[in-house]
């Protein structure tokens, strides 16, 4: 009986005692090329800025345009400086027919004039909604 369950076990075995993992990686490069596709990636600002104080506050979607202005008046988007002329160009390239949101990280020590002329230069470039971003006053 000893010798039946053997050659039954070499039968189903297929004769190797070797497991082939060739399908398993290949479900997992699937899985990562699905992930990877998916994921939706947030361009920061790449400065960081001390926002200003509302009372009325709403939360917006994660896929916006974000422009940030620092204190000194510099003006980012991805980490680089743009400048005030840059928003146009930079904003109407990611629109490209999206109605995506533009928001503006304005520091709370930057000159009102500065966040009004890239609010301004945003619109231009045909930005339907743009928000100033602010801290919850409660």
């Amino acid at each position: 009986m000893a010798k039946n369950f053997q050659r039954f076990r070499k039968k189903l075995s297929g004769g190797s005692g070797e497991i082939n993992i060739s399908p398993l990686i290949d479900v997992v490069f699937i899985l990562l090329i699905f992930f990877i596709v998916t994921t939706v990636f947030v361009d920061e600002t790449g400065v960081e800025v001390e926002k200003p104080r509302a009372a009325s506050q709403q939360e917006l979607d994660k896929n916006s345009i974000l422009i940030g202005i620092t204190a000194e008046g510099g003006v980012y988007h991805g980490g680089r400086e743009i400048g005030v002329g840059g928003v146009r160009a930079v904003v109407g390239r990611l629109l490209k027919g999206d109605d995506l949101p533009v928001v503006i990280q304005a520091d709370r020590r930057t000159a009102t004039q500065k966040t009004v002329q890239v609010l301004d230069e945003a619109k231009l470039a045909g930005a339907v909604r743009v928000f100033v971003s602010t801290l919850n006053g409660s």
